[in-house]
């Protein structure tokens, strides 16, 4: 048994210091518990440096960014727009001097009455809490152009596309109800007749402002009109099916003021 340098106390297993190397207890085996003559010695271990190799990356710039950002929505709603302010201007496509003409009122009256429209569902069906976003359909979109160009404008099939709706809930008890979905659908129409009489007074002046008034009465009259058909994936089939008897009060209004004027003069 060796004694503790420090302290004399027999140790059977004494700690040995790694700077004077001579025994030590457990209570003085630290070299600062028995003021170790080569602490002094002792240096911090020294980590060897790693030497990383640096690449230089080339970073392309960004393109400016853009005021507006044109998400796939944006998109499809210009097109849309276009088409269908194209299919009203038809009847003056072979009139060079009158078509520009006619395509800037039909882009002004169509494009708002048209934007409004589809914002209404969107907004509305929003507030119950459902998904909405426009989507072109192309079979509508291709049926406009068909039957603007045979008809020389006079028929327009102004569907174009459709406001998708996803209730906030799918699978069982379905998260929208028949009532909500005809709410939904009939916003878009009464939203055009609403556009429609703001367009009426101004049909009262000459010129180009009467011209925008005319045909912003007309053409939006005809959406609410040609929405309400009560089929296929037209608004009318929905508020139908919600309530006939709303649907009669929106869509027969709105087809007697449209085709009476044709009929009787």
């Amino acid at each position: 048994m060796r004694k503790c340098e420090a302290c004399g106390v027999g140790v059977p297993l004494p700690f040995v210091c790694a700077y004077c190397r001579k025994p030590y207890c457990v209570l003085h085996r630290l070299p600062e518990a028995h003021s170790c003559p080569g602490l002094s010695s002792a240096r911090a271990p020294v980590k060897a440096a790693i030497k990383v190799p640096v690449q230089q990356v080339k970073v392309k710039p960004l393109p400016p960014k853009l005021p507006i950002r044109l998400t796939s929505e944006l998109k499809q709603l210009l097109v849309a727009w276009l088409v269908l302010a194209f299919c009203f201007s038809a009847g003056a496509l072979f009139t060079p001097t009158y078509f520009p003409i006619k395509f800037l009122i039909s882009l002004i009256t169509l494009g708002f009455g048209f934007i409004v429209h589809e914002l209404a569902h969107r907004y509305v069906a929003r507030a119950y809490g459902c998904w909405a976003e426009f989507r072109l359909w192309p079979l509508g979109l291709a049926m406009a152009l068909i039957f603007a160009l045979i008809s020389g404008g006079r028929i327009i099939f102004a569907a174009p596309g459709a406001v998708y709706i996803i209730p906030r809930s799918i699978g069982f008890g379905y998260g929208i109800t028949k009532r909500e979905n005809g709410i939904i659908s009939l916003s878009g129409p009464l939203s055009n007749i609403f556009v429609a009489l703001m367009f009426l007074p101004l049909s009262g002046f000459g010129g180009m402002l009467g011209a925008i008034g005319s045909s912003g009465f007309k053409i939006n009259l005809w959406l609410a009109a040609f929405n309400l058909l009560p089929f296929g994936i037209m608004d009318g089939r929905k508020v139908f099916s919600w309530s006939p008897a709303v649907w009669a009060l929106v869509a027969i209004p709105v087809w007697l003021l449209l085709f009476l004027p044709w009929l009787f003069f």
